[in-house]
């Protein structure tokens, strides 16, 4: 096998990357909170715990959106 370089770090989009993760992650739990109506008691509970943890995913999103926004003013990006 050849040695490969590794691709560089391009963290120039990474905002709008994280943005759209959001987006869709409360898209989905606006799907998943819809399907409760035709779900059993059990499958009920699955969709609450998942969208929990969807919810933890978009603070942890944000945060790095943050933390992107800020290197990117910095100049870092």
């Amino acid at each position: 096998m050849a040695n490969r370089k590794p691709n560089p770090d391009n963290r120039s989009n990474n905002v709008e990357r994280l943005q759209t993760m959001v987006k869709n992650t409360i898209k989905n739990i606006h799907e998943a909170e819809a399907s409760m109506e035709f779900a059993g008691p059990e499958e009920r509970e699955k969709i609450r715990e998942k969208n929990e943890r969807r919810r933890k995913a978009i603070e942890g999103f944000r945060e790095e959106i943050k933390d992107e926004a800020a290197a990117r003013k910095r100049g870092e990006v």
